[in-house]
């Protein structure tokens, strides 16, 4: 996608860095006139101090006095992190959130009227333009900024993963054992680990669960839900990819026997994906095949379906990983972003490299990883 010569913020249920405090040495004229913005915004208001400022912004995480001072210090400034500077645009494109008598408010993006959204998204530009100014970011291309696994809205955030067969679960999964440990019935333990304190990270004040199917409720099926793992062992997420009307899916190949191979459509042909082998016998995996995909919730408007899936549990979670791994979201978001813009629905089918039985974080952007995607409309 060609970019559109400008820097922003974009806010609908991504776009953002990881939450980390940014030093230049020597320091940029952009980064002062970062913190003199912000200063001039706050005190725009009467009476709003960097305190009531502060508690407004917590609701989407921790946030102190101190550290919102130290934003709009004249002598040493620190750049926030930019989905804090997306909180200040939609905070000060209101002056709703403000009532002396009140305590402040951080409105969520669907509560602003067409007129507080349009001054949201200008105030959006113009700080997400002088922090990029000040990171050494180019002001001549387009930047955005994904954060795929936070939720502007309050919603409750479900995990859904299978259930192991009855044959499969160790004795520690056994109700009658006296150690009887419940995770030892989940399959894609791994995956579920990794993302469940990420999201919850990035959720501080959301519901956070997870489920086996035998144990899903219908409100675990109407907020934001995460598929992980493939439909084999997991009838809700077989229903819920169906209702979805997805163009990949899961098949049963006779030369497969560990798994169910990838079939997706595109441009009048079905395409298959299948593991490599790092022996003849087809004992050790040299690559799996992950899925991710981000459709909107088909039991639930407004609410969001994530799936990562893969044809072994390798691939489940390098597809996690491909938003967690420190050294690599970023620039994973940053291709989500490029590719698929504002789009509400997109799948990725990505080759997951696997070491010593080890599954390596996919790098988007690196040769021949992405093996498909899809967004509606695209050809």
């Amino acid at each position: 996608m060609r970019s559109s010569g400008k820097t922003y913020i974009h806010s609908a249920t991504v776009r953002t860095y990881r939450e980390a405090t940014c030093r230049m040495q020597p320091l940029p004229p952009a980064a002062l006139q970062l913190a003199q913005r912000l200063r001039q915004l706050r005190q725009g208001w009467h009476r709003l101090t960097q305190e009531k400022l502060a508690i407004a912004l917590a609701v989407e995480g921790p946030l102190t006095a101190v550290t919102v001072s130290s934003w709009e210090s004249t002598k040493k400034p620190k750049l926030p992190p930019l989905h804090r500077l997306d909180g200040y645009a939609r905070f000060f494109a209101t002056r709703r959130s403000f009532e002396e008598e009140l305590e402040p408010k951080l409105f969520r993006l669907d509560e602003l009227t067409p007129d507080e959204k349009a001054a949201y998204e200008k105030l959006g530009v113009e700080l997400g333009r002088l922090r990029g100014a000040a990171t050494g970011e180019s002001t001549e291309e387009e930047i955005t900024f994904s954060r795929s696994w936070h939720f502007l809205d309050a919603g409750r955030i479900t995990f859904i993963c299978a259930e192991l067969p009855n044959e499969q679960i160790g004795p520690f999964g056994k109700t009658d054992n006296l150690n009887f440990t419940e995770l030892q019935r989940y399959a894609d333990i791994d995956a579920l680990m990794e993302l469940h304190g990420h999201v919850r990270a990035e959720n501080p004040t959301a519901e956070v669960y997870f489920r086996t199917p035998p144990d899903v409720v219908a409100d675990d099926l109407t907020g934001h839900v995460i598929l992980l793992g493939g439909v084999a062992w997991n009838e809700v997420a077989g229903r819920m990819a169906e209702m979805a009307e997805l163009p990949v899916r899961q098949v049963t190949d006779a030369g497969l026997e560990s798994g169910d191979i990838f079939v997706a459509q595109g441009k009048g042909a079905e395409r298959e994906f299948w593991p490599q082998w790092a022996d003849e016998q087809k004992k050790v995996l040299a690559e799996d095949v992950g899925l991710f995909v981000r459709v909107p919730n088909p039991l639930s408007a407004g609410r969001t379906l994530t799936i990562c899936n893969g044809i072994h549990s390798r691939g489940v979670y390098g597809a996690v990983r491909t938003l967690t791994d420190a050294a690599l979201r970023d620039g994973n978001e940053r291709y989500i972003s490029t590719h698929f813009a504002d789009a509400e629905s997109f799948a990725i089918l990505m080759g997951v490299k696997v070491i010593k039985n080890t599954a390596i974080t996919p790098d988007f952007n690196s040769p021949n990883v992405v093996l498909y995607e899809w967004t509606p409309g695209a050809p």
